[in-house]
């Protein structure tokens, strides 16, 4: 499985922003689907999860509320809406697929590049 991140980019807090993922290769089997960050100096932490089908979803606790993570498997596509942007949301956002649900990062066998997303005060 291929990944492709995009969507990034610079705004202010309280903006919103939407974050892509493409999939390609081996897509049939619909994998789940998160999306982790890193900002500078800390370690990846997992964001958003959700399963195959798209109806089971899980966030950390500091975006819950704020950002939500869908699929279209028509297009193997994953978004992360991410509304009311705080500058700790700054960070390289990287989606990823698993076999498994999960905010384990080594659950996830394949990632995307990351893309940057970056909150200004």
């Amino acid at each position: 499985v291929q990944l492709q991140a995009c969507g990034g980019g610079l705004v202010q807090a309280g903006d919103s922003l939407r974050l892509s993922c493409a999939a390609s290769g081996r897509t049939s089997s619909n994998p789940v689907m998160g999306w982790f960050r890193q900002a500078p100096g800390k370690e990846r932490e997992f964001v958003a999860t959700i399963s195959r089908s798209g109806g089971n979803t899980n966030y950390a606790d500091s975006v819950k509320g704020r950002f939500t993570i869908s699929r279209d498997n028509a297009k193997n596509m994953v978004y992360l809406q991410m509304n009311s942007l705080k500058p700790e949301d700054a960070a390289v956002y990287y989606c990823a697929a698993s076999a498994v649900m999960g905010t384990v990062i080594a659950n996830y066998a394949y990632w995307g590049q990351g893309t940057l997303v970056t909150v200004s005060s």
